[in-house]
């Protein structure tokens, strides 16, 4: 059994029956490099290259917790990375939803595609992967349901706002918080803040 897993529900990070069967199910060491297969269990964040981390355990956990994602639902992930978030998030949706996952970094789009599609979920059509500028979204597929961002950005960009379904949750990182957002109507955003967290920046594509 993961004891990584064990120690995130331990200290109550994981709490929902759905994060937690994900956590289970798509192990943390299928999207890091192979040099570092021995850290997979270690609830720090780990580097992937090009400057960029997979994100610590503990954050994934509460970012996703705080997301709320659900069966059949369609999520944009910005920032994908190495492909473990996205890869979490397309077991909870299952086969009726879908996950668009962005990466900026030709590199790591790569290695975050190949991750995902170890689990099948490429193949079969449950995430599209994307390469492109993360603050532009995603237009053909919204509105979303949830919108997570993994990387820092000093403001909301607007077009992840627009995307956003009414009744749908966006989870962010702005500065050193993680913002959980609420879209309650087209301009009515409700907003909680979770201060003590350290990102790598959204990079925008000049």
């Amino acid at each position: 059994m993961s004891r990584l897993v064990n120690n995130l529900m331990h200290h109550g990070y994981l709490r929902s029956d759905a994060v937690i069967d994900a956590f289970w199910g798509i192990s943390r060491i299928e999207f890091i490099p192979e040099y570092l297969s021995s850290e997979s269990e270690a609830d720090v964040p780990l580097p992937i290259g090009c400057g960029q981390t997979i994100s610590q355990p503990r954050t994934v956990a509460l970012m996703l917790e705080l997301l709320q994602p659900k069966e059949s639902q369609i999520i944009l992930d910005v920032g994908s990375g190495s492909g473990w978030t996205s890869a979490l998030l397309a077991y909870i949706v299952g086969k009726k939803g879908k996950i668009i996952a962005i990466e900026r970094l030709h590199e790591i789009f790569e290695f975050g595609k190949k991750n995902i599609d170890k689990f099948g979920y490429v193949s079969d059509g449950t995430v599209e992967c994307y390469e492109g500028d993360g603050y532009l979204g995603d237009e053909a597929h919204a509105p979303y349901d949830r919108i997570l961002v993994s990387a820092m950005v000093d403001e909301i960009p607007e077009a992840l706002k627009r995307q956003l379904k009414v009744g749908g949750i966006m989870v962010i990182p702005v500065h050193n918080d993680i913002w959980y957002i609420e879209k309650r109507g087209e301009d009515n955003f409700y907003k909680e803040e979770f201060p003590g967290f350290s990102f790598v920046p959204l990079v925008q594509t000049s």
